[in-house]
């Protein structure tokens, strides 16, 4: 497994020109978070330098800024050409301000030293000290983790010294948990913390983004799930089939069987700061066809797929998940309800063929069944 490359980056970590949510380019006070108004995207080339730059100040800014460099992790932080190109150099920028980086790279590349298997290492996390305390780490974090899980990652893992209590305040509440394993090459002079989020649901049902050679065959799964319940029409059926052009555009999830890479189920989400539906509000996250493979059910396909949404919405700190559902579809419904979601009937509306298209949404802060299955 490896990290995308800019030209191939993950959606959760590169930049979307059109029809962009406004994620208020404005000024903020001081001490204000900026989560909300950062875009979050893999470096550019003419950004290299900057990137070095802000890397070797916001260490040496940190608790362990007064230790010598070595030559090997100056070289490292400031080849930044070979980071991005053996994975991925995210960066932050609160409109055209570069603000903070971090890097991704699978078990074995270029400056990884603590993952293994299909783990995918963090690191060189760095913010600007100017925009310290407001939510850049984390948001740099999060977005790593929806580009690990793009990939179908087990775990994002990273470390940090012992000495740095803000990071391991700051990953503790993110859900990483600590491992009794140490990066390799660590400095005889620092105590490193190694942690480890999880990516995947618990069991053999494992969720990651639909290859394109792969584009077909869950075209063929989304017509079979829903034409197996319901009626649906030529118009909806061709829709349903047509997943490349909604991957490119979108992010097309599918569930797969983790012992034998069977398609079960998939559901489609926009990329961060967008919408896939008119439904889709700003601070909302929506998302469409949602469908199980007929011989996939009973395994809790769809509420995998439909907690994996849930999450993606806490990892960009939007506040509610919604969706339509038509109203013959009273399978999806019960699923739905028993998650919690509510109707949202001032949303609701009357399809051409006379079908009311129902409306249900859930706070992101979902209960804990939600958030953490």
């Amino acid at each position: 497994m490896r990290v995308h490359r800019p030209r191939d980056l993950p959606a959760a970590a590169r930049r979307q020109p059109a029809r962009r949510r406004d994620r208020g380019r404005r000024a903020h006070p001081a001490g204000a978070r900026l989560v909300n108004a950062l875009d979050i995207r893999a470096v550019r080339a003419d950004e290299h330098d900057a990137v070095a730059a802000l890397t070797e100040r916001a260490f040496a800014a940190g608790p362990y800024g007064h230790l010598p460099v070595s030559d090997e992790r100056r070289a490292l932080v400031r080849d930044v050409a070979a980071r991005a190109d053996a994975g991925t150099v995210l960066v932050a920028l609160a409109g055209d301000r570069l603000v903070g980086t971090a890097t991704l790279v699978a078990a074995g590349g270029h400056g990884s030293r603590l993952a293994t298997g299909d783990e995918i290492e963090l690191r060189l996390l760095a913010v600007d000290p100017d925009a310290a305390s407001r939510g850049v780490g984390a948001a740099l974090t999060l977005a790593g983790a929806e580009a690990a899980l793009e990939l179908g990652a087990s775990a994002l893992v990273l470390d940090t010294g012992s000495l740095n209590l803000r990071a391991q305040r700051l990953y503790e509440r993110l859900g990483f948990e600590r491992l009794d394993r140490r990066p390799a090459g660590a400095s005889p002079e620092v105590e490193d913390f190694a942690y480890r989020l999880a990516l995947q649901p618990v069991g053999v049902v494992q969720v990651r983004l639909a290859r394109p050679v792969e584009h077909a065959a869950v075209g063929v799964l989304g017509v079979a799930a829903y034409s197996h319940d319901y009626e649906i029409s030529d118009d909806y059926r061709a829709s349903i089939a047509d997943v490349g052009p909604r991957a490119a555009e979108h992010q097309v999830w599918v569930a797969v069987d983790g012992d034998d890479g069977e398609l079960l189920g998939t559901v489609a989400t926009p990329r961060r700061g967008r919408t896939i539906s008119p439904l889709g509000r700003d601070g909302e996250l929506d998302f469409r066809l949602l469908g199980v493979a007929p011989t996939a059910r009973g395994r809790g396909v769809g509420e995998t797929l439909v907690r994996h949404v849930v999450r993606l919405a806490q990892w960009r700190s939007l506040e509610r998940v919604v969706l339509n559902t038509g109203e013959s579809m009273a399978p999806a419904q019960r699923l739905y309800e028993r998650l919690g979601f509510v109707r949202l009937p001032e949303r609701e509306y009357v399809m051409p063929h006379g079908e009311l298209l129902r409306a249900y949404g859930l706070p992101a802060a979902a209960p804990a069944a939600i958030a953490t299955a």
